[in-house]
């Protein structure tokens, strides 16, 4: 009877402890959920989601000055729905973009992500937007054009297991150079794997095309749409089988990942999806995108006047791309371009600039771009001993070249009379130039020049920043 109270106890005991386990782990799973509810919170709090993305002349790109790609619109179309701006970081490297990620820098990965056991250990995936699976590209041989199919194929790589001893040159740390070391250790042979962290995948596509590098590995995607400008290459054997794709956040960002999956799967059986995946993946304007994006990628050029803004943005001391980002919202790269009010060229100037700056012809694009560069470096010359930080000088020079001194002077006037930071743009000054509408503000003693509509200039500046953010992501300094 004893050895059975006894017995009995031990049972109790036990049952006690693994209760107590279970309720320690809800609690500690309770609060994991909560720091995760909290995360998202605090980034729709901060107003700004931190993503890095990889460009290519499909994620993410410039087109005719205009940064655009299909997943840097899905991400606008995401922020836009989370009413947050975008922080945008580019690296196409894969290691690195998983080290932004755990030390907080991003809160996404969002590229075309391959899901794998070994990265669901270490990252939380999203809903998968698309599947793809990794080809071989590689030349076909000096007069294929006038070789019959049989004897076409014959000098063409079709087994992978042919590989062996081949040289493969692939973007260094991307899912590409892993899939080709497993792919060594599945034939049981040496692939001769050279890691490129120099050139993007489009510029190895166009290396192998000229002859300049063996063979590379990249999605279908993306070698579809390469092949089509480069018809000497083949793209036709795979070395991976379908994969799903997917962005990553961290393990504990679990609410975010339900947040954005959620919005992924309602979005991709929109009408809206469908054509960005047409816009950028089978559409004959996506085969455009490519030739020129993978050429002006490699040139680092944006425009036809890229030299002469280089060398007008040197005279201010300003980053040439933000002076181009000035020349895309004023012209869009057009020497001819002329508004309703007067103003000409790729600067818009109106005849009284020009006359300040002895402009003879408005439409020369050095004249041009020179006059209102100079203007530019006469308002941030203006601000400088007022307003320290040049961030925040720079709005106040791009509101003032759109809309005129007067009434930015105005609008930070009224900015100080109403306990607001005269020298901050955002939710400071900018309102106030908003306000110029009203006959409250407009007739208010502090204001000399009057009414104005100021939508058009919070959303010029809005806009230029923006932009020169896309081109610092994807263009070098100088």
């Amino acid at each position: 009877m004893r050895s059975y109270i006894k017995h009995l106890i031990l049972m109790l005991f036990i049952f006690a402890s693994c209760k107590g386990d279970k309720n320690l782990q809800k609690e500690v799973g309770q609060a994991q959920r909560d720091a995760a509810i909290k995360e998202l919170e605090n980034i729709q709090a901060n107003g700004t989601l931190k993503v890095v993305i990889d460009y290519n002349s499909i994620n993410y790109f410039i087109y005719r000055g205009l940064p655009m790609g299909f997943q840097y619109d899905i991400l606008h179309l995401l922020a836009d729905d989370m009413d947050v701006d975008l922080d945008i970081r580019v690296s196409n490297n894969l290691r690195e973009s998983y080290d932004l990620l755990e030390s907080r820098s991003v809160d996404i990965v969002a590229k075309n992500l391959t899901i794998t056991k070994s990265l669901k250990s270490k990252v939380l995936f999203t809903y998968p937007m698309m599947s793809s699976r990794q080809v071989l590209v590689q030349p076909k041989p000096h007069g294929w054009e006038k070789m019959d199919s049989t004897t076409l194929e014959k000098s063409l790589i079709r087994d992978v297991r042919d590989l062996a001893d081949k040289t493969v040159y692939v973007q260094k740390n991307t899912a590409y150079f892993r899939r080709l070391n497993s792919l060594s250790d599945e034939i049981g042979e040496d692939i001769n794997i050279v890691t490129d962290s120099i050139h993007g995948v489009e510029q190895l596509i166009g290396m192998v095309a000229k002859g300049d590098v063996p063979m590379t590995v990249c999605s279908e995607e993306v070698a579809r749409l390469n092949h089509a400008y480069n018809p000497n290459i083949d793209i036709s054997t795979p070395v991976s089988f379908t994969q799903d794709m997917a962005w990553a956040v961290r393990k504990t960002s679990t609410a975010l990942n339900e947040y954005v999956s959620k919005w992924l799967l309602d979005f991709s059986k929109t009408r809206k999806y469908r054509r960005l995946y047409t816009k950028y993946y089978t559409s004959s304007r996506s085969k455009r995108y490519t030739a020129n994006v993978s050429n002006a990628i490699h040139d680092n050029r944006l425009s036809a006047y890229d030299e002469l803004i280089k060398e007008a943005s040197k005279n201010i001391r300003w980053d040439w791309r933000l002076v181009a980002s000035v020349v895309y919202q004023e012209s869009n790269f057009n020497p001819e371009a002329e508004s309703w009010a007067g103003a000409v060229g790729l600067m818009q100037l109106m005849p009284e600039t020009a006359d300040r700056y002895n402009v003879e012809d408005l439409t020369n694009p050095a004249e041009n771009i020179h006059a209102g560069t100079r203007y530019l470096g006469w308002l941030d010359s203006y601000f400088k001993d007022q307003i320290d930080d040049p961030n925040e000088r720079i709005k106040f020079v791009l509101a003032s070249y759109n809309i005129g001194l007067g009434h930015i002077l105005d609008a930070r006037r009224l900015a100080n009379k109403y306990g607001k930071d005269m020298n901050i743009w955002d939710n400071n000054v900018a309102p106030f130039l908003l306000k110029k509408s009203l006959s409250k503000y407009y007739k208010d003693p502090v204001v000399k020049w009057g009414y104005c509509r100021g939508t058009e200039t919070t959303n010029y500046v809005e806009e230029v920043v923006d932009r020169y953010q896309s081109y610092s992501n994807l263009l070098l300094p100088s």
